[in-house]
């Protein structure tokens, strides 16, 4: 497996005032269990936006999670599993980019958006929730990830569990990270074929509440180190980290050339 690059970039001052009350809550429905996000509409508001847009719209019903690392993050909304032996990943369609908005930090249990490296203003469809606290990379990395939510409630006990899933042990390498339910690494080594029950599904994402209350008590952490970043950071714009995914609207020819997209 590639180690992960946590390379840090630096961005200008920005100034942060505490979190409105206005906020939306959705339900992540997955094969696993159930959980809500509590979204920071007032104060990311291009990023929320965005994410409402593919809710909307369908994009990300029967999705997958296609990338954990554990102690780290849980990475989705980017791929549906066709289950076709010569493309079994499929790319959602993305819609255009969205303008980076790293107020709040990377702490457990926050939502963030995936970008390109070297590109702040990149995100499309791809989100990430925060394992454990990233703030020391992921806040400053590729100008900061953008954080739009919270994970609430009991919720993070079903995150977690699918973070346990083993993972790497599908040969593409471009899916390596794959969580997989009910598949061993004995599976693995005596070739079982995967099918999309070994998937941890998206079954919907679908907005619950729309109550400007809804937000009041939660305490978003701003995130201090794109105000002040520290001395060492050094200058270049950073990468995102290193896991490659694929990004929509590639052509996966039969030598399987991918245009590739580095989602933290």
């Amino acid at each position: 497996m590639k180690s992960i690059v946590r390379s840090l970039a630096v961005t200008s001052l920005l100034s942060f005032t505490t979190l409105s009350a206005n906020a939306t809550v959705v339900l992540v429905k997955t094969s696993l269990g159930n959980f809500e996000i509590n979204l920071y509409d007032q104060t990311t508001p291009a990023t929320v936006t965005n994410f409402l847009s593919y809710v909307n719209n369908g994009s990300y019903q029967n999705t997958i999670f296609h990338r954990t690392e554990k102690g780290f993050v849980a990475q989705a909304g980017g791929f549906r599993y066709s289950g076709n032996n010569t493309a079994p990943f499929t790319a959602v369609a993305t819609q255009a980019k969205v303008k980076n908005e790293p107020k709040w930090s990377n702490v457990r249990g926050t939502i963030a958006m995936a970008k390109v490296a070297n590109d702040a203003n990149s995100a499309t469809n791809q989100w990430f929730i925060n394992l454990a606290d990233n703030s020391s990379n992921l806040d400053l990395q590729n100008s900061g990830f953008s954080v739009f939510g919270q994970v609430t409630g009991s919720g993070m006990e079903i995150v977690d569990a699918i973070a346990a899933l083993p993972n790497q042990l599908l040969t593409d390498p471009n899916f390596r990270s794959v969580p997989l339910r009910n598949y061993t690494a004995a599976d693995a080594t005596a070739k079982v074929p995967v099918t999309a029950a070994n998937m941890v599904l998206i079954e919907s994402i679908t907005v619950i509440n729309t109550d400007v209350n809804s937000a009041s008590a939660l305490q978003p952490k701003p995130n201090t180190l794109i105000t002040n970043p520290p001395k060492d950071s050094g200058s270049s714009s950073g990468g995102s980290l290193g896991w490659v995914s694929l990004i929509a609207g590639l052509v996966l020819s039969a030598g399987r050339r991918i245009q590739r997209q580095r989602a933290i």
